[in-house]
């Protein structure tokens, strides 16, 4: 399974995508899901953030059948969780200081989850351990415009 980007591995993420642009998600292509998959999660984070791993978006049951998410879009029948800024949906890169890197993880499980919308990332990943049948991770980069 892969995930791809407007942006390729370990490239900068456009600001466009980010607190210095629109701020709208960018469109994201899945590849070879596996067959078996009951559904699709996305979680999109900073780990370089200084105070903890920081969650900007949160997406669960993503239909599997699932190619893109279009740019500044949800999937249809997915739901989406509380990111850290305090908001549902998604919030672009933001780092106070210095290039950080932004993982856009996906995960194929082997069930939908019951998970309420407004659900936070630690919820999702307790759901999603025991279930996950691949994974793919796509890296961008991103500092602030000065």
């Amino acid at each position: 399974m892969k995930i791809k980007g407007v942006f390729n591995d370990g490239e900068r993420i456009p600001s466009r995508y980010t607190c210095d642009g629109t701020d709208v998600n960018p469109t994201l292509d899945f590849i070879d899901v596996p067959k078996n998959a009951k559904s699709l999660v996305l979680i999109v984070d900073d780990p370089d953030s200084p105070s903890k791993i920081f969650a900007h978006w949160i997406l669960w049951n993503i239909s599997p059948n699932t190619k893109s998410i279009k740019e500044n879009s949800m999937p249809k029948g997915a739901r989406e969780g509380l990111n850290d800024f305090g908001n549902v949906g998604y919030g672009g890169p933001c780092p106070h200081s210095g290039e950080h890197r932004y993982a856009f993880k996906l995960f194929a499980l082997d069930i939908e989850l019951n998970l309420p919308r407004g659900s936070k990332k630690n919820d999702l990943e307790k759901a999603i351990k025991v279930h996950v049948i691949d994974k793919a991770i796509l890296i961008g980069t991103y500092s602030k415009m000065k």
